[in-house]
């Protein structure tokens, strides 16, 4: 006969999202039951965000090594070894563990389940055994890799984001299919590492960022000998001699290895959620502006809510529900302010609307400034002057958008995440006094560039004329 636990929330997944929730509701004096089948830490830790940019650290001490030159340092090709390079990058996600382990929520109060979780009724889950009823249920389960049906595919091994950090050979020449964020990092930090890289894109490379500055990050993956295929299909996968073939329109690319980043799918599988009354579809579980599903006592948080599939964004809507159900304050999810990163070599990070869909909702109406790391102090003498920051705002100078491609772009973002989730004006960052020399004096040039029509305009110039009578 199954036990019975009865708790005020119940959370299923500990992934980012899911550790927030329990991690905030144990410390509020809650009653907490999370259930997760796989590793504590969830995609982020174990297989994403912090094994990928380990990786990608490794790779640019790699390529810093190869262009020392230009600092007066002789030039070397690096001598990798692939194998330590993933002993660093586990090393790095077993110094952050601690931090998601189950010991760690259980010391909080959690009551930790390692099992599968199944719904059997509105306000029931069985879990190894265990029937747990709750007042509340959080659905934290994330996503998974997408695989599309290609024909042959599965006649052949192939990599995910949720394998490829267990290699230990670096691949003669690795085959990416997809040309979005997972694909890019991965691709570059592959060929960094010294092996040769081919994507194959669909559509464009990184499609749902603004293209001027994709063709920056799109220019230095070139640059780097990757070899790009836009607007391709991959028709068939074979095996080959040489290990995989992958067929597009007009050839067959023959490579070692083979990694599928072409998205990501909710992770909601044997979770019976119809039991549950809980409805979703293809993207994921249908939820509210509150993260509500169709049954008001489940909600859905993070990849699973069928949103913006990001670390940052499951942790902000954890900070909703804790807001919804602990304090009953009527929180509304606002994803659609959320930033993202690309972390290429130069890095690419976005917030708000980009030039395309400004000037789609606001027609004329908008204005666009850029300021390029090539009139930029630090950016000179670090011989990195790629990139740009590039603002976009409405005719009274409120920030609509902001891009930037370059060196530190992800931080070099967070004060127009602030302008705008706060609905300032670009005049905040002409008031502001910017250190000197840092790269983020870019975003106060950008903002004086807005006024410097204006304020440079024969009109000014006639202005200043007649005040100067008084002198």
């Amino acid at each position: 006969m199954a036990k019975t636990i009865s708790a005020d929330i119940c959370i299923i997944g500990a992934g980012s999202g899911g550790l927030s929730v329990a991690a905030g509701a144990a410390q509020l004096g809650r009653k907490v039951v999370l259930i997760e089948k796989g590793d504590m830490g969830g995609d982020c830790l174990n297989t994403g965000c912090v094994p990928s940019k380990a990786l990608i650290a490794a790779a640019g001490r790699a390529h810093a090594i190869r262009h020392a030159d230009k600092f007066g340092i002789r030039s070397s090709e690096p001598d990798v070894d692939f194998g330590a390079v993933m002993d660093h990058v586990h090393n790095v996600i077993a110094t952050i563990a601690p931090v998601d382990s189950q010991e760690r929520f259980e010391g909080l109060g959690v009551t930790v389940i390692r099992e599968h979780a199944t719904f059997i009724g509105p306000r029931e889950v069985v879990a190894g055994g265990q029937k747990i009823k709750a007042k509340h249920f959080v659905i934290a389960t994330g996503s998974t890799p997408f695989v599309p049906p290609i024909d042959g595919l599965s006649s052949v091994p192939f990599f995910t984001n949720e394998t490829i950090f267990e290699n230990r050979e670096r691949p003669d020449h690795l085959i990416v299919i997809g040309g979005g964020p997972i694909g890019v990092e991965m691709a570059q930090a592959h060929r960094r590492l010294g092996a040769k890289v081919t994507i194959i894109e669909g559509d464009r490379l990184l499609n749902k960022d603004d293209p001027e500055l994709t063709a920056i990050v799109a220019n230095q993956l070139r640059e780097d000998g990757i070899d790009i295929v836009e607007g391709a299909k991959a028709n068939k996968i074979i095996k080959t001699d040489a290990g995989v073939g992958v067929n597009i329109d007009d050839r067959t690319i023959v490579g070692s290895h083979l990694l599928m980043a072409v998205g990501r799918k909710p992770t909601v599988d044997d979770l019976n959620l119809e039991a549950a009354g809980v409805e979703y579809e293809r993207s994921g579980i249908k939820v509210d502006d509150r993260l509500r599903s169709t049954n008001k006592r489940i909600f859905a948080i993070g990849d699973v809510a069928g949103g913006k599939q990001f670390t940052h964004v499951a942790g902000y809507h954890a900070s909703v529900l804790v807001r919804n159900i602990l304090f009953k304050m009527p929180a509304k999810n606002n994803e659609g302010l959320a930033p993202h990163v690309t972390y290429a070599d130069p890095e690419l990070a976005q917030i708000g609307l980009d030039e395309k869909t400004a000037r789609e909702k606001h027609g004329d109406e908008i204005k666009v400034v850029r300021w390029p790391f090539l009139e930029n102090d630090r950016a000179l003498a670090e011989r990195d002057t790629r990139g740009m920051v590039k603002v976009i705002t409405d005719k009274k100078g409120v920030v609509l958008g902001a891009g930037i491609v370059g060196k530190g772009a992800g931080d070099l973002l967070q004060p127009w995440t602030l302008a705008i989730t706060s609905g300032q004006k670009i005049k905040t960052f002409t008031d502001m006094i910017a250190p000197y020399p840092t790269r983020g004096e870019a975003n106060k040039r950008v903002a004086g560039d807005w006024y410097s029509k204006t304020l440079f305009s024969p009109r000014t110039r006639k202005l200043i004329s007649l005040l100067a009578i008084f002198d």
